[in-house]
């Protein structure tokens, strides 16, 4: 790459420079946590012991309010609640800890928790995986056709952890449950072979952790012809949310600058995949420095993220997050409905209320931020989109359809299920019009199926 990059900070912004982290062996170590009441403490170190916590110091010095704990929405995005796990699965933990339990012990009932957490949903350990020749590319994911997934070993963890987040399993030092790769060699035979992926997206854990130098070995041979195909380059992070220095004051943020440009300028199209929850994430000076360096670039910033209860339920957060991304540049994506996975019981929200909030909020935007896309679920066959509620035939439904889907025929086709107020997933929703199933699940039974009988004999 032999260009300079000039576009610089501003002068005189002032920021930390150097990225503190605290996990929850360094809870304590955080002045607002030691003013906070010990039983708020011993339930955040509880859940914590089963969902993985990390934390930086600037969330906790520049997005959280400490006067309104515990229902500060970026608190209740980071710091472990205590209805985040069963009752009973908090109590057992919370008795083990308390009773200074065997480390054994603790860990084999944090393990069985877990399990029952659904670690890998919508089929990702199943039915994503690809292969080349006779090798299972498990740091790999190719479930939609234009689209393959890379999780790059080194961005393997993230600036903080979301409470919420699906990828949790990542996170806990369980190499089964990871997807990660490290041979960049393998990622560029499989984009050889298959010449019907447009897009490449970089995800993890967070890939913008790792420093400029890994990211461009992964990303500066896709400029080759061999790899014209390969239209769009994603990386999906919350380092605009969690640690904008990233881009503005770390000691490689202007070589990362450079790489975004440099890729650009040859003709690949960068979209950073943004994560923000809440528009409290967009109003420090260091966060807009940051999406105004990315954009000079010519990168394009796309926002998506889940609606969770305790967060962001509520119409006027959605319209003014939307509305303050657009004055800054970026473009409404996605409104997701939170996977089924993780702390899935403490932020879901039903499918109707998700619905009453996003037309709200759509109703107070103009037409430039209404790009976004919602409620959307990501299940096993695809990206469903709860479209709106009707009566049809004496009967009321949900209209959904597929944004994506795992048999591309299926995208766009709208059907219909009983309205439910309180379904908060696919799997509780049912046909309408006394069908027995949906359209496409014989399809996707015969997928699933099918992968079974292969990792049998793959066994």
């Amino acid at each position: 790459m032999d260009i300079t990059y000039s576009k610089r900070p501003h002068d005189g912004l002032s920021c930390v420079n150097r990225l503190k982290i605290f996990t929850a062996r360094q809870l304590e170590q955080i002045p607002q946590v030691r003013r906070l009441p010990e039983t708020t403490r011993r339930a955040i170190r509880i859940v914590a012991r089963v969902l993985p916590f990390r934390v930086n110091r600037y969330v906790v010095d520049e997005l959280i309010d400490w006067d309104n704990i515990p229902n500060d929405p970026i608190f209740q995005l980071i710091f472990p609640q205590p209805g985040m796990l069963a009752h009973e699965d908090f109590e057992r933990i919370g008795t083990l800890m308390d009773a200074d339990a065997p480390q054994s012990d603790v860990e084999q009932a944090v393990r069985e928790i877990r399990l029952r957490l659904n670690p890998h949903p919508a089929g990702q350990h199943l039915l994503n995986i690809p292969e080349l020749g006779d090798n299972r590319l498990a740091g790999m994911q190719h479930k939609y056709r234009e689209t393959v997934l890379f999780f790059p070993r080194q961005g393997q963890t993230c600036f903080s952890y979301c409470s919420f987040c699906f990828r949790w399993p990542q996170f806990i030092g369980d190499e089964k449950l990871r997807f990660a790769a490290s041979q960049t060699d393998l990622l560029q035979r499989y984009l050889m072979k298959h010449r019907e992926v447009s897009d490449l997206l970089l995800t993890g854990g967070d890939p913008l952790v790792m420093r400029t130098k890994r990211l461009t070995s992964y990303l500066l041979p896709l400029l080759s012809d061999e790899f014209a195909h390969v239209q769009t380059i994603r990386i999906g992070t919350k380092a605009l949310s969690f640690w904008p220095h990233r881009f503005v004051s770390d000691p490689d943020a202007a070589e990362l600058l450079q790489l975004l440009e440099w890729l650009v300028k040859n003709g690949k199209h960068v979209a950073i995949m943004a994560h923000f929850n809440h528009w409290r994430e967009l109003s420090t000076p260091m966060a807009r420095e940051a999406i105004r360096l990315v954009r000079s670039t010519g990168a394009v910033i796309r926002s998506q993220s889940p609606l969770l209860a305790h967060i962001n339920d509520d119409a006027e957060v959605w319209a003014r997050l939307w509305r303050e991304q657009v004055r800054l540049g970026i473009v409404p994506y996605y409104m997701f409905v939170k996977r089924d996975t993780g702390a899935s019981r403490y932020f879901r929200v039903p499918l109707a209320k998700a619905l009453q909030i996003y037309r709200e909020a759509v109703t107070k935007v103009s037409g430039i931020a209404r790009t976004v896309r919602g409620p959307s679920m990501s299940v096993g066959p695809g990206k469903i989109e709860v479209q709106g509620v009707a009566e049809v035939q004496g009967e009321k439904v949900f209209v959904l359809r597929f944004i994506q889907g795992r048999n591309p025929d299926w995208v766009q086709r709208p059907f219909f299920a009983r309205y439910d107020k309180h379904a908060t997933w696919l799997d509780h929703l049912r046909p309408a019009f006394g069908k027995d199933e949906f359209f496409f699940q014989p399809e996707y039974r015969n997928m699933v199926d099918n992968a079974k009988l292969q990792n049998i004999d793959a066994a």
